[in-house]
C-alpha cells in the first residue's frame, strides 16, 4: 500500500485534525512576521515555520498525506499550507510533494494545491517553476513569476491543474 493510499484508510483522525487545524490557525496569526523589518519577528516566524514543518514530516511517516478522506478538508488544506511555508526544509517539501502527487493521482489532494507546492520547490531549489505560481519582484506596479519554464504555455498548464490564467492570478495582487 503506498503512503498516499495509507491515509484513505480508516476514519478521520480527530486528534491528528485537531493539530493540523491549530497550526494553521497559528501559522495565519504569524504570517505577518515573515516580512516583517525587524529580525526578531522574521526569526520567529522561521522557528514557527520550522516547528510545524517538523511535525508535518512526523505525520508524513506515520500517516502518509493527510488526505481530505483522512483528516477532513480544513485540516488537509492546513498540511499544504504547513509545506508550502517550509521553505527552510527542502527534506520536507520534497516529501510532501511526492507524497501529495500519489495522493493526486488516487484522486484524493487537490492537483491545484500540488501544483502550488511544486512551484515553491521548485523556486526554493534554484528551478524554474512550471505554473508560474511563485511571484519574484514587482516591476511597473505588475507581478512578475520567478523564472518559469516553457512561459509560452504557461496558461495551458495553469488550466490543466485547475489555476485560472496568469494575468487573472496576478491581477488581485495589482495596486489599486
Amino acid at each position: 500500500m503506498t503512503a498516499a493510499q495509507h491515509g484513505r484508510v480508516g476514519s478521520q483522525d480527530p486528534s491528528l485534525t485537531a493539530q493540523l487545524v491549530a497550526m494553521m490557525a497559528e501559522d495565519n496569526t504569524a504570517a505577518r512576521l515573515a516580512h516583517s523589518a525587524d529580525l526578531a519577528e522574521q526569526a520567529a516566524w522561521r522557528r514557527l515555520t520550522a516547528r510545524h514543518g517538523d511535525r508535518l514530516s512526523e505525520i508524513m511517516a506515520e500517516h502518509g498525506w493527510p488526505t481530505e478522506l483522512a483528516v477532513g478538508a480544513e485540516a488537509a488544506r492546513a498540511a499544504w499550507l504547513i509545506a508550502q511555508h517550509a521553505d527552510r526544509q527542502l527534506d520536507v517539501q520534497r516529501r510532501a510533494v511526492d507524497l501529495m502527487a500519489e495522493a493526486v493521482a488516487a484522486g484524493s489532494a487537490s492537483a491545484r494545491d500540488l501544483a502550488f507546492l511544486q512551484d515553491r520547490l521548485a523556486v526554493n531549489e534554484g528551478r524554474e517553476q512550471r505554473y508560474g505560481t511563485q511571484i519574484g519582484a514587482v516591476a511597473d506596479g505588475r507581478p512578475v513569476p520567478w523564472p518559469c519554464e516553457d512561459p509560452e504555455r504557461l496558461d495551458e498548464r495553469r488550466a490543466q491543474v485547475g489555476i485560472e490564467p496568469f494575468d487573472e492570478y496576478t491581477a488581485r495582487f495589482a495596486p489599486g
